[in-house]
């Protein structure tokens, strides 16, 4: 299975309202563990990433 590659973008702002990355969507806390994650909990979190964008952009 091949590694999941970072959700990061190069944006790296934190959101203080929301304590999101404005780039990635994750927080100061996963971007710090991303080294350490096992691929099982990178792929859940890049999933959840994309719900978190998706809920951000609905009315």
């Amino acid at each position: 299975m091949p590694s999941v590659s970072t959700p990061c973008v190069k944006l790296c702002t934190i959101d203080p309202v929301s304590g999101l990355c404005r780039g990635c969507r994750r927080t100061l806390d996963e971007i710090a563990r991303w080294g350490s994650m096992s691929e099982r909990e990178r792929r859940a979190l890049m999933a959840a990433l994309t719900a978190r964008g998706a809920a951000e952009l609905s009315p």
